[in-house]
This record gives structure tokens, sequence and C-alpha cells, in this order.
């Protein structure tokens, strides 16, 4: 936490975060253009970035791209804001509006979290479903995870397991787990603006990965990175569902699994 602080106290690393959050996935020389500053400097302010788990770089192919991560902001709030308990929702509700910000243009979410648990206990954590039921608030997948198998899906504590049409795509205990996300349902109908426009994003899949491996410094737990693509562009509605919904979740299953008391996400990703 004192590394959050001490990155977003410097404005030029603050102004590169507000260009991730303007768009997503930029390489080092697109965060660059236009800036006052040399590369070297832009490569350094990163740096401290991902130090810090602000910023999060993924390779695709030869170029390192950078993604804004809030969960150690969200972190924040929830430490403070659940000590002094003003305000909450309408704290994280405004936190999650300007972590937001515009549609991203790259249609992709890449979010990191750093947990103190075992890659074993947190891959249990993502497949059990009585760790599922409690950290996403009801809601959540329910499968055998055997690759190709359908992942059924609860929509609510009050709801019952139904079989929209997911599979498991990867499954490596303590490794990787990736499956395919459910189509929108037509609880989903408020979303949007019309019956058509609403038809037609019914027929979007996406796919939701998550990576877990050693963190980077001995003795601090592990690090999942979880990664949602595979949308039919920044537009995509289903994106934008997903977006809010992830960090809320993944700062419950971290204080889960860290032995704390649990937020409750306030929704699953596609309330």
């Amino acid at each position: 936490m004192d590394e959050a602080f001490r990155a977003l106290a410097d404005p030029s690393r603050r102004r590169l975060l507000d260009r991730l959050n303007a768009r997503n996935g930029q390489s080092l020389r697109e965060l660059g253009e236009g800036l006052e500053m040399s590369r070297q400097a832009v490569s350094k302010h990163l740096a401290v970035l991902e130090r810090a788990r602000l910023v999060t770089a993924v390779r695709r192919g030869r170029e390192k791209l950078h993604y804004l991560n809030p969960v150690p902001i969200q972190e924040i709030a929830d430490r403070w804001i659940g000590r002094y308990e003003r305000g909450r929702l309408a704290a994280l509700t405004h936190l999650k509006d300007t972590l937001e910000g515009p549609a991203m243009n790259k249609p992709e979410f890449v979010y990191v979290i750093y947990i103190q648990t075992t890659p074993e206990k947190l891959y249990q954590a993502l497949t059990d479903w009585e760790f599922i039921r409690s950290y996403m608030d009801g809601w959540g997948p329910e499968s055998d995870w055997r690759v190709g198998s359908p992942v059924r899906w609860k929509m609510g504590p009050d709801g019952e397991f139904e079989d929209l049409d997911q599979r498991v795509l990867e499954a490596e205990p303590g490794r990787r787990l990736s499956y395919t996300w459910h189509a929108f349902q037509p609880m989903h109908r408020e979303l949007f603006d019309s019956d058509e426009e609403f038809e037609a994003a019914r027929g979007e899949r996406s796919k939701v990965t998550f990576d877990i491996e050693p963190a980077e410094e001995p003795g601090t737990g592990v690090r999942l990175t979880i990664t949602h693509d595979g949308f039919d562009g920044p537009d995509s509605k289903m994106l934008e569902a997903v977006s809010g919904g992830w960090i809320m979740i993944l700062s419950s299953l971290k204080t889960l699994l860290e032995g704390g008391h649990r937020i409750a996400p306030s929704a699953a990703p596609t309330n």
C-alpha cells in the first residue's frame, strides 16, 4: 500500500495512469507520444508503477503492452472505507466510475492481484463452489473443470445452475484456468436501448482466463492475473458489464483467502 501511495504522489506517473485510463493496453512508445519526457523517463516511471502494482505489463508478440490495474486502489478503498464506514457505497461507485472512464479502445481487460496463499489453494477457490459462492455472493460457475466440460452458471443466490453453453478451455491445477463466458441473458435486457440491440449483442462470446504464478518477491504469496477478452469490439456492452464486477470480486477473493472479513461484491460481473 505504501508503494501505491508513493507512486501516485508523482504527477508524471498520474498522467501515465490517466492515459491508460483513457486507452488501455498501450506500448511504451504510445504512452510517451506528446509528453515532454524522454523514452527512458517514461520507462522509469512505468517501472515504479509496475512495482506498485498499479500497472500490469503483458507481452503480445514483440510488443509490451501496459494496462491500468485498479486493484491496489480498490484495496486502499476497502481498508479505509471499511474502517470508518462513511459513504461506502457512494465512494465505491465513484471509484468505479473514475477508474473506468470512457470505453477502452482495446477490447481486453487485464487485472492483477497479489494474494497471500498457495497456488493450490487459489486454484481451489476458483473451482470449488463452496468458495465461489462466498466471494461471489451466491453467483458464479460450477463444473468438473475438465477441458471440454460444460460450465454451468448460477445467476444469483436464489437461482438455479443453468447450462449457458460455456465450456472449459484450459485447466492446469495451480497454474491456469480458462473458460468461455456466457452470452447476455434476458435479465440483462435493461442494459440496452432496444430489443434489436439486445438481440444483436446476444451472439457475442468472450472468455476469461486466470493465470496463477509465484509473486516476484519471495514470501509475498501468489500473483493472479485475470484476462477477459474476445469481445466484439471496444464498444462491447459485455466488456462494459464485466469490467466493474471483476475488481470487486478479486478484492473479495483476496480478503477471504487471507483470512479477513469478506467484503461481498455489490454485483456479479454481468448483473
